[in-house]
């Protein structure tokens, strides 16, 4: 009896010991797995933050290096568009080693590799914009930050390592340009804004004195073709640092905005505008020269829009003219950008007079005279880049005297 009852014993014992074996392997496998899980879960999770942090950086460099491309763009430019793309790339770098990734405190970037300028046009006969890379003028930058092998800095693993998973590659990419103006508008604070009314800062610099088309296509045919016009280059620009007008010359000529006495303008009208009430005062221009346009004077045209119609014009209230009691006004002035109004058509005398406006450029004052005789007057102004924020975007052919938005992400 005691034998038979210790091989039944034995037996039981036997199945017990082979159960914990079992379930030793199993919770071996399942350790296995739960830390694979976690090692996972920790460093995909640095990989979203650290995607999200070199997605900012190429979206803030992006539109930084904009800034400083658009300074090459156009007939007033300061720098030639081959400087302000090296100016961009070098931006571009400043500001994506800002920036953290992951385990870097400091991102590096490439220019020769992570950052190209090209041009994006609007193509009316498709109905879509165009991307030209490498094609002047550069109007666009893209920018690439990476963390990958091919870079030398991939994203190391914490966890992810101890199955095989050494490193991540990353990249982002963000691509900024500019657009076209088709309007001037100053928006205001939406209902559930305490602080009612426009935004700080509620002016456009926008001169209430315009010019004719052909004196203007003829200016900046000067400039890009070298051919003779008869405008001279007698005013230096000095930019950044001193930011001041002096005798000499800067490769941009001068125009005399103050009509001559050989002007088609009709009697009693001396090229300025009314841009808001059509009895604007000499007190409304000398305000709109020195601080800007502002939403009250914009109230004036529908929804509160400084716009041109379907046909393409924008029709303004003539009024008396330039006259010396602006002077002041405009002195005050000298050295700064503002955009003016480029006509093709004035009907009506004085204040009834008629202004078809078909663009607006940016210009800087460079010297103002209106004592004297009629011959010795003269606004002096030259091409420059011209950028607001209060400006309306659309889909409309960029020319190279297009006043253009601020930069923009597209990509």
């Amino acid at each position: 009896m005691k034998t038979i009852k210790i091989g039944l014993i034995g037996r039981y014992q036997a199945k017990q010991s082979d159960r914990r074996g079992a379930a030793m392997v199993l919770a071996v496998a399942m350790l296995i797995v739960v830390f694979g899980i976690a090692a996972f879960t920790v460093d995909f999770g640095i990989l979203n933050v650290t995607k999200g942090q070199i997605q900012n950086a190429a979206d803030s460099a992006a539109l930084a290096a904009m800034q400083d491309l658009i300074q090459g763009f156009g007939p007033g430019a300061t720098v030639t568009s081959q400087t302000a793309a090296e100016n961009a790339g070098q931006t571009a770098k400043e500001i994506v080693a800002k920036f953290r990734s992951g385990d870097v405190g400091s991102t590096d970037l490439n220019i020769e590799r992570d950052v190209r300028f090209g041009r994006r046009s609007w193509d009316p006969a498709t109905g879509a914009w165009v991307k030209d890379w490498n094609t002047t003028p550069y109007n666009m930058v893209e920018v690439s930050v990476r963390r990958t092998r091919a870079s030398g800095a991939p994203l190391g693993t914490v966890f992810s390592q101890f199955l095989g998973f050494q490193a991540f590659d990353l990249e982002a990419r963000s691509v900024a340009s500019v657009a076209p103006t088709t309007g001037f508008k100053i928006p205001t604070r939406p209902a559930s804004d305490t602080n009612s009314g426009s935004w700080t800062g509620d002016t456009i610099d926008i001169l209430p004195i315009a010019l004719d088309l052909t004196t203007w296509n003829n200016l900046v045919s000067q400039i890009r073709s070298n051919t003779s016009y008869g405008f001279l280059d007698q005013r230096r620009y000095t930019p950044y640092a001193t930011d001041t007008i002096s005798w000499g010359n800067d490769g941009v000529p001068e125009v005399d905005i103050y009509p001559d006495a050989n002007s088609d303008l009709p009697p009693g009208n001396r090229g300025t505008v009314d841009i808001g009430s059509p009895d604007n005062s000499t007190a409304d221009l000398k305000r709109q020269i020195v601080h800007g346009v502002n939403a009250s004077d914009l109230a004036f045209f529908p929804d509160g829009v400084l716009k041109f119609n379907e046909q393409g014009f924008l029709f303004l209230n003539g009024d008396t003219g330039i006259s010396a009691g602006i002077e002041a006004s405009l002195k005050s002035i000298i050295g700064e950008v503002r955009a003016i109004p480029i006509f093709i058509d004035v009907s009506g005398p004085g204040n009834n007079a008629q202004y078809t406006i078909v663009k607006f450029v940016g210009v800087r004052i460079m010297a103002v005279k209106l004592t004297g005789g009629p011959t010795q007057r003269y606004v002096s102004v030259q091409p420059a880049p011209y950028s607001t924020r209060f400006t309306t975007r659309g889909n409309a052919v960029v020319n190279v005297d297009s006043i253009l938005s601020q930069p923009l992400l597209i990509e």
